[in-house]
């Protein structure tokens, strides 16, 4: 079905969008700081995916795709970068709301010290391994800059929320990867991986997209920062 991974977004956004004018939640209010980060991580991932889908570390199955492309990616990538962060950011939005307390500050040092030190020796052992190693390489680096440069105060409500959305993750992704259906949306060429899945899922999404919804975070609280800032 051509229209499959237009849908699978179109789903994934669906309830966050409507949800975000709720007058508890009024996800809406945010939506400046939120295009702000998203502009920016997007720009980011798109270059990176532009690059991996042209020297074939993944593809493309075009029996799932519209047909419209851009950089030779179809438009339906454009758009997971938009409504993947939109509905992860709306969840984060609603944990910040109505839940307080997550985890201690221990627990959440205890955590990033343990994944940067895995992320690092996973990446340097797999260096000629590009999806593996540089999505490794990159999220260590980027929970090192948060924790011990920039000192944020969040990140034990960050694993936190991750946690959570690990379940609509392995949906969506499972869907992406070949789970239920005939053959993958996405594929991988394992040479540039571990060749570890679960289910039908390169273990190296979860930290690809814990890499996104990472950076995207850290980029809307700074954006939420300086509008308050600003007034």
């Amino acid at each position: 079905m051509n229209y499959s991974y237009l849908l699978i977004n179109l789903a994934s956004i669906s309830i966050p969008f409507i949800f975000s004018f709720h007058p508890k939640l009024n996800f809406h209010r945010q939506w400046k700081a939120f295009f702000k980060a998203n502009l920016i991580v997007s720009f980011v991932f798109l270059a990176w995916d532009v690059l991996y889908t042209y020297i074939g570390v993944w593809g493309f199955n075009d029996d799932y795709l519209i047909g419209l492309k851009i950089f030779n990616l179809p438009i339906e990538e454009y758009l997971f970068f938009l409504c993947i962060p939109y509905a992860c950011l709306f969840t984060w939005h609603c944990f910040e709301i109505l839940i307080k307390d997550t985890l201690s500050k221990k627990i959440e040092e205890c955590i990033s010290m343990i994944s940067i030190s895995l992320l690092l020796i996973v990446a340097l052992l797999n260096s000629t391994n590009l999806y593996t190693s540089i999505t490794f390489l990159a999220l260590s680096l980027t929970i090192i800059i948060l924790r011990y440069i920039l000192n944020v105060n969040w990140l034990g409500r960050f694993y936190f929320t991750y946690i959570i959305l690990l379940l609509p993750f392995f949906i969506v992704n499972g869907l992406l990867t070949g789970t239920g259906i005939e053959s993958p949306i996405v594929w991988y060429n394992n040479n540039e991986n571990l060749g570890i899945r679960i289910l039908t899922i390169p273990i190296e999404d979860i930290f690809y997209g814990m890499l996104l919804i990472l950076m995207n975070i850290s980029l809307y609280k700074y954006f939420q920062k300086s509008s308050t800032t600003e007034h």
